[in-house]
């Protein structure tokens, strides 16, 4: 369902003007937003009600699941599939709006550059994101955190606390690293199709 209308809202929108652009949107629509949708919530959902410290308390485990979480990865990731999608999104539904078609984009050099630079923004923000996703979760979830509780004033100020599901978790982050690079090389690989087929427009003239 949710498939079908991703479908129906791509078809009816401005198409990319490259094959890789439009590669990259239903990759990007469907395949990433269903991982982090439907994987995603299986994986990270009941997080915070499994995690446990020692001595197991509902303030100690609140306490330390938000200094072992400052953002939930879901969050973070819904933040980064919105942000990223914003600049084509912006620009599509400015074509849209002008009846610009997918041809007048290569043909004419304002519409080629401003696409582009739509498509540099989309691979700055993706850039940030993985920078920013290494310094708030790592590369590996382990199964033990270390609390400090001195705000808390307990005694001692290092608790051990238990991380639910850690391994399948670890496997979902080297996915979602996996999924930002893709992207990041399908926004690269687009960049050099515009700047080839714009040349080869300019040659046939």
């Amino acid at each position: 369902m949710s498939l079908n209308y991703i479908k129906n809202f791509y078809e009816g929108c401005v198409k990319p003007p490259t094959v890789i652009g439009q590669f990259h949107t239903l990759f990007f629509g469907s395949v990433r937003m269903f991982f982090l949708g439907v994987l995603g919530f299986a994986v990270y959902g009941n997080e915070a009600l499994h995690f446990s410290c020692d001595p197991d308390k509902r303030e100690i485990n609140l306490f330390c699941y938000n200094q072992f979480r400052p953002i939930t990865p879901q969050v973070f990731w819904a933040l980064q599939l919105v942000l990223v999608l914003l600049p084509g999104a912006i620009f599509h539904l400015y074509a849209a709006c002008k009846s610009i078609n997918q041809e007048c984009i290569l043909q004419k050099p304002a519409y080629t550059v401003i696409y582009i630079l739509s498509v540099l923004l989309r691979i700055s923000l993706e850039v940030l994101a993985f920078w920013l996703q290494i310094h708030l979760f790592g590369f590996q979830v382990k199964p033990i955190y270390l609390c400090d509780t001195e705000l808390l004033g307990k005694k001692p100020n290092i608790l051990k606390c238990m991380v639910p599901e850690h391994f399948e978790k670890t496997i979902f982050l080297i996915a979602m690293y996996t999924f930002t690079v893709i992207t990041m090389v399908l926004c690269i690989a687009e960049v050099f199709e515009i700047i080839f087929r714009r040349s080869c427009f300019l040659f046939k003239r």
